[in-house]
Order: C-alpha cells, then structure tokens, then sequence
C-alpha cells in the first residue's frame, strides 16, 4: 500500500500553494474525486485478505480526513484573504470629517407672527386662537353678515360636508375675526386681544394663496376711540419695521363688521418702497350689532377692531415680491431667514 503519510503530505503542501478557489478544487479532485488517490485506495481494500481490510480502511479514512481538514483550512483562508482584499478596495476614510446634520430656521411668516404677538403682548394684549373650521354664525352673523347679505360675496368660501347644530353649514374661516366673538363671548370688559391664525379663502396668485395667515385686533371698553385705533396701529406700524418714519393714513372703506370703516396704508420714507402708499389693514370702530352679539350693551362700550395679513407684513418687511415663495419649500429661499 502506498505511503499514506506522503499522500497527506504531498496534499497538504499543494494546497498550501493554491491562491484561488478553483484551483483547490482541482487539487482536492486528485487526492479525494472519483479517481482520486485515496478514492483508488480505498477500491482496493476488496482485494485485501479479510484480515487486512479492516486495518487498511481505517488508516485510509484517517488519512482522508487529514486531507479534508487541510482543505477546509485552506478554503477559509482563501475566503478570509478576499473577504480582506474587499474590505480594503472599499475601506472608508475615517479620517474624513462627519456629514453633519443641517440647522433649520423658523419659516419667514412664523418670524412674523412671533413678531406681532410680542409688539402687542408688550402693549397689554392678550392672544387668542381657536377652530379653524367655523360655524357660519361665527364666520358671517355675529360680524354682521346674515344670510343672503352682499358683503357675504367678498369672501369666497370653502365649505365643509358638514353641518353645526342648527343645520348650518359648517366651513373653512375666512378671516380669524370669529375669534373676536368667541372671546369677546367669555371675558368681560375691557377686552385686549389679538387673534393671529390660519384663514382660507378660493383665491391664489401671486399675492394671494388659498391659505394664508391673519391677524384680528379688539379693544373693548367704555372709553375707547378711533383715535385710539390709530395710536395703537402706528406705534404697531413703526416697531414692527423698527422705523419712525413709517407713514399711515387711514381711507375710508365698508365693512360690515365696523362703522366707520377705513383701511390703513402705509409709506416708507426710504427704500425701495419710498413715496409708494400701500395698503396692509383693515379697520374700524366696532359695529353696534356686533357688541350686541358680543353679549356687550353698545350704549355702554364700544371700541375698535383691525386685520391684516401676516403675509402681506412679511413681504414688506423683507422685499419678497410673490406670495407663493413662502409655501413652496425652497430651501434656497427659506435658508435665508437663518
């Protein structure tokens, strides 16, 4: 019988030379494939007398053990050195300084909206919100505008497949001055309050957007004016664009919620703007009907209210020209106001 520690020798030194898998393969085929050294061996032992079989098979099969071994390490060693190869043709540079995750800045309007509420908390306001799907008593009635009314013609509406508990039809608010009555309904006299929020309305171009942002001034008491109306709205004017010499005037215009009624415009004495007057509010001294709906006698209090869009304040303050950049995402134009 052959030598069979030669054999394993002789394998065991081929395989430690082989640098690739199929060229193992190839070499485990002549020592262990169909016609493989240890394969013939082990055919011969029927021609062995019985008492030598036993003693030869056993030392053939260690044989081809030790020869199995050697190549399941080699085959683990070829596997580990590509998988090493591999890792090293795609290492990443650790030295390579992070992606570092981006600061976001508050949206232009909501800059705004801040801005409103701290003018006019620092003048003794307080802030109101609520629903923005609204009850058409809120939205129309209570401000003077019952059914079938011209005015209602100004607005146009977006409704809801819904209905309030009288079995009015329920809708998108068109102006946050609902909010004047509901508060005006729960506190009593003097009132100071602002209601900035979302509004909706079927309109969209370059200055206007189905949604956009609103913000509804009251003041209640026994003794307040219109004269007060325009102290507070220039003092308001003039910090908001951090000026003094912002310009207002007051022109006379209907509202069905007020009487009188003016809107507000304003000029600046410099920039781009300057000389240009320039429409931003709505106001007037608060319709006796409305304090009437407010739970209020109009013999007793009266007072003025206001609106203006947060949006419109917001592209004057800053020099936007459309409307539609502030909702369109661009970080472009957004990462400006960082």
């Amino acid at each position: 019988m052959a030598d069979l520690d030669l054999i394993v020798s002789e394998a065991v030194a081929a395989f430690a030379v082989i640098a690739d898998a199929p060229a193992l393969e190839q070499a485990k085929a002549r020592y262990l494939g169909k016609t493989g050294v240890l394969t013939e061996l082990l055919k011969g032992l029927g021609k062995l007398p019985p008492e030598q079989r036993r003693d030869s098979g056993a030392q053939i099969n260690a044989a081809k053990q030790r020869i199995e071994s050697a190549l399941e390490a080699r085959r683990e060693a070829l596997a580990a050195g590509a998988l090493n190869a591999r890792l090293a043709q795609e290492a990443l540079d650790v030295s390579l300084p992070g992606r570092g995750r981006g600061r976001g800045s508050v949206h232009p309007v909501m800059l705004s909206w801040q801005r409103v509420e701290a003018i006019f908390h620092s003048i003794g306001f307080d802030v109101a919100d609520g629903p923005e799907i609204e009850t058409d008593w809120f939205n129309f009635t209570a401000l003077n505008n019952p059914a079938n009314h011209p005015a209602r013609s100004m607005q146009d509406t977006f409704y809801v497949d819904a209905k309030d508990s009288e079995g009015l039809p329920l809708l998108l608010r068109t102006h946050t001055s609902p909010m004047q009555v509901r508060y005006a309904r729960q506190h009593q006299p003097p009132i100071k309050v602002i209601a900035p929020g979302r509004t909706y309305r079927v309109d969209s171009d370059a200055t206007h957007s189905p949604m956009f942002h609103q913000v509804e001034g009251l003041w209640i008491a026994e003794d307040v004016s219109f004269a007060d109306l325009k102290g507070v709205f220039l003092d308001f004017i003039r910090r908001f664009f951090e000026s003094d010499d912002v310009q207002v005037r007051f022109r006379p215009s209907y509202f069905p919620f007020t009487e009188p009624s003016a809107e507000i415009d304003i000029a600046f004495s410099s920039g781009p703007l300057q000389g240009r007057w320039l429409e931003v509010a709505g106001s007037g001294q608060v319709h006796p009907q409305v304090i009437r709906n407010f739970g209020l006698d109009p013999e007793r209090y009266m007072g003025f209210a206001f609106g203006t869009g947060i949006e419109r304040l917001t592209m004057l303050r800053y020099g936007i020209d459309d409307l539609r950049l502030f909702f369109e995402g661009d970080l472009r134009f957004l990462s400006q106001f960082g």
